[in-house]
């Protein structure tokens, strides 16, 4: 398909495009440039050259589950385990509200020691000691009434990538006791419950096509999210996929324009990952229309274990230099740093 700057004109005006368009524009490379430009006008009209810092704190690095992707996945016998407790926590966010942070996201693995009363206890906490800062949790599948035990102690959203809206896709990358429709179903179970709601995919996993990836476009559409995570798989040597290639660079810079042309409003991050592979990763994420950054606030001889995909950037910086250096280079990208708690801004919101 000929594909031309009408059709990044479409995506812009937030008409749809048709599958086979969107495939062939994910692939027409030469486009790149009026892509990334037009991302940009786009994100600059909503949220000007803001960009949200979110303060990341990996609490634990234990997981029940086995995803074959993944570098804590429970079969990991060589992975050193750790846990946070409440006050290692609290600690990380007096450090981040010092420097300006007024989002904390707390990520971890499905970790069972952290039962409802854990998780309720630590929001509480952190919700009455920084009653101006929005508390994100990342903690996978838990149960309807879990997620709103979380809510009415003070989280305000929720993180949950699902990684490829394909059944049969997520069936090649995880074992048979997860379920794509309980992803799914956790998903909009956080909508009803009023969080701000984030989900995302890997680029360039095992055996993804581009009609996955249009797939998860398309869910996504469904869904409906406040936030947007997506980076390049990054393999690690102790899962079963650590002889795949990595995601490609191109190709997640070129997805992260697509949505924000498709989603306007949603906070998308350039993530670390993207930093991982490439030395400007970041900077050329937020110029192709990423709108936040996830410098982290976890202990530095912590940081090293909370290992997803090997060879992880910033795991030996304190928080102070990992916000100074991350301040530096989205100035050069051409954006500015804003320490606000960054609600995403839909119409009437």
């Amino acid at each position: 398909m000929n594909l031309s700057k009408e059709h990044i004109t479409a995506l812009a005006a937030e008409r749809d495009l048709s599958t086979s368009e969107l495939m062939s524009l994910l692939q027409a490379e030469g486009l790149d440039s009026l892509l990334f430009s037009a991302a940009d006008k786009v994100r600059r009209q909503i949220y000007g050259d803001a960009v949200y810092v979110r303060g990341l704190i990996e609490f634990t690095n234990c997981c029940k589950n086995n995803c074959y992707y993944c570098g804590i996945r429970r079969d990991n016998q060589s992975a050193t385990r750790y846990r946070l407790e409440q006050d290692d926590i609290l600690a990380c966010c007096a450090e981040g509200y010092e420097l300006g942070f007024r989002t904390f996201v707390l990520q971890g693995g499905e970790d069972s020691y952290y039962t409802d009363a854990k998780i309720c206890g630590i929001v509480s906490a952190i919700r009455n000691r920084f009653p101006d800062c929005a508390i994100t949790l990342s903690i996978g599948e838990r149960p309807k009434d879990s997620y709103q035990a979380y809510f009415d102690a003070g989280a305000n959203r929720y993180l949950l990538r699902h990684e490829t809206a394909d059944p049969a896709h997520y069936r090649k990358l995880h074992p048979e006791a997860m379920s794509l429709q309980n992803r799914k179903e956790c998903l909009f179970h956080l909508k009803e419950i009023g969080y701000q709601v984030g989900s995302g995919f890997m680029v360039g996993s095992p055996y993804q096509t581009l009609d996955n990836l249009v797939a998860d476009l398309r869910f996504l559409q469904q869904l409906q999210p406040d936030m947007i995570g997506i980076g390049p798989y990054i393999p690690h040597n102790e899962t079963p996929f650590s002889k795949f290639e990595r995601g490609s660079l191109s190709l997640t810079l070129r997805l992260i324009a697509v949505l924000r042309l498709m989603f306007p409003y949603a906070l998308i991050p350039a993530t670390t990952a993207l930093g991982t592979i490439h030395p400007q990763g970041r900077e050329l994420g937020l110029q192709a229309g990423a709108n936040v950054v996830m410098p982290n606030l976890s202990p530095v001889k912590v940081r090293k274990l909370y290992e997803l995909y090997e060879n992880k950037i910033c795991t030996g910086e304190e928080a102070a230099q990992c916000r100074g250096c991350l301040e530096r280079r989205v100035e050069s990208a051409g954006y500015q740093i804003v320490t606000s708690i960054g609600n995403v801004k839909k119409p009437n919101s």
